[in-house]
């Protein structure tokens, strides 16, 4: 819970606050950008919420941060907003919310079909999570993107009886996962799933393409809200910056509409437009090397 004794210097007065716990994740920013900014530190309170909509989204911040790092001075509406959670982006995509300090306060999503559902990297293991994945379908497959970003998956696939994905050379986040990848080979697990092995982040880093419009990218590519533009960054390219060139150039074969990251803002385009995007990146990264 927010400590407010423990504030940031930076908060605008009023009804919110993020104290000095906050691990500048970005997840309140995604969620509520009018009301959280980056210090370069921290988040912090640019302007206080005002309308319904705006209380609204800072309370849905206040839920997902992963350290508890948000406060308000007064009870707020939590235990109504709880329920937005898993939130629908699109058609039965969601995201999760309840960010898990383990990743790095990293996104998760959740995937609702007939066929079985897919829980893409995992949040924080909560009861409310947990009735709410119940009572879509439960969980069949749990798709992890990488070594750390894996969180509480082993505890969803224990109670949900999950198969868990993971590929081999990052393996050693979950040895007892059921699915492990080879190699660098698109795989076709289930009709409409392809998983696109992208090392580069990490050695066995894997991104999700479903239904060739939703692309679960992990940390190898979000969307930039400053810039405005597809984003990757060679600081966090713990494996190896060549590696990931090439695999965001192996991304042009593919047509996606949206990017979905663990970390980083998500976004839609037109298929035509996220590939010109995507060649921009892909240029703009060459030039580093």
């Amino acid at each position: 819970m927010a400590d407010f004794k423990k504030l940031v210097a930076e908060n605008t007065t009023g009804e919110f606050f993020v104290d000095s716990t906050c691990i500048d994740c970005d997840t309140c920013r995604q969620l509520a950008p009018h009301t959280f900014e980056d210090s370069g530190r921290t988040s912090f309170v640019k302007v206080q919420p005002q309308t319904p909509e705006e209380i609204r989204r800072a309370t849905q911040a206040l839920l997902a941060c992963p350290t508890g790092s948000i406060g308000t001075l007064h009870p707020n509406s939590s235990s109504e907003v709880l329920h937005d959670f898993p939130m629908e982006i699109e058609e039965g995509v969601y995201y999760c919310g309840f960010n898990s300090p383990k990743s790095f306060g990293g996104n998760s999503y959740f995937i609702q079909r007939p066929e079985g559902n897919w829980l893409i990297d995992s949040p924080k293991f909560l009861p409310h999570l947990i009735k709410k994945f119940e009572s879509m379908g439960g969980i069949q497959y749990i798709f992890l993107s990488h070594q750390d970003d894996v969180a509480d998956a082993a505890k969803y696939a224990e109670h949900f009886k999950s198969q868990r994905i993971i590929h081999e050379a990052d393996l050693n986040a979950q040895p007892n996962a059921e699915k492990v990848i080879n190699g660098e080979n698109l795989i076709e697990l289930a009709p409409g799933f392809k998983i696109i092995p992208t090392p580069g982040h990490t050695r066995g880093h894997c991104v999700l393409l479903f239904q060739d419009k939703y692309l679960f990218t992990g940390d190898h590519l979000w969307w930039r809200r400053k810039r405005r533009q597809l984003g990757a960054s060679q600081s966090v390219a713990w494996y190896s910056w060549p590696e990931q060139i090439q695999s965001m150039a192996r991304l042009l074969n593919y047509s996606f509409e949206w990017v979905l990251p663990g970390h980083g803002e998500r976004k839609k385009l037109s298929a035509p437009e996220m590939r010109l995007e995507l060649e921009a990146l892909v240029n703009r990264m060459k030039t580093t090397v």
